[in-house]
């Protein structure tokens, strides 16, 4: 039995190397495993509160509109043409940006089912209005990852 999840544990720190070798190399600052995890944990509870614009279409339209919030971009996407437009918009805007390394774990946080380019986690909602508690909770996770990003990009460039 305890071999068992020895493979376990194997087989999953391959799938682990096969997504950091498919990364692109423009993909910086890309986040760690521990940021990473954060990051989709923000995803999905903005895709639960629909604070959430899922694809380059859509992220783009909201980035020219001036909405504001933080840009999470998949880093092994193919051809890497299709999101090397999104950083300058973000840049341009002071939307800060990060590199997850798998669109489908961007697209599992998002709550799609289709392997997705890039979200952009909006501070409130498009339409409505969110209770006080939930604002906050998301407010809160929102600053603490800005904040671990504006780190990581200071130590880049």
């Amino acid at each position: 039995m305890g071999s068992d999840s020895e493979i376990e544990k194997t087989q999953q720190k391959e799938k682990e190397r096969k997504k950091m070798l498919a990364v692109a190399p423009i993909a910086k600052p890309l986040a760690g495993k521990k940021l990473s995890k954060k990051t989709l944990k923000l995803v999905r509870r903005a895709a639960e509160h629909k604070c959430l614009k899922r694809g380059v279409k859509e992220v783009v339209k909201s980035i020219r509109r001036g909405h504001k919030g933080l840009c999470v971009i998949a880093g092994n996407i193919s051809p890497i043409d299709v999101i090397t437009h999104v950083p300058i918009l973000c840049e341009e805007a002071d939307i800060p940006y990060v590199y997850v390394p798998s669109k489908e774990d961007l697209a599992t946080a998002g709550a799609t089912k289709r392997p997705t380019c890039c979200v952009l986690v909006l501070t409130k909602p498009t339409k409505g209005e969110l209770g006080p508690e939930d604002q906050e909770k998301i407010k809160a996770d929102y600053s603490q990852i800005v904040a671990d990003i504006s780190e990581l990009t200071s130590t880049l460039f």
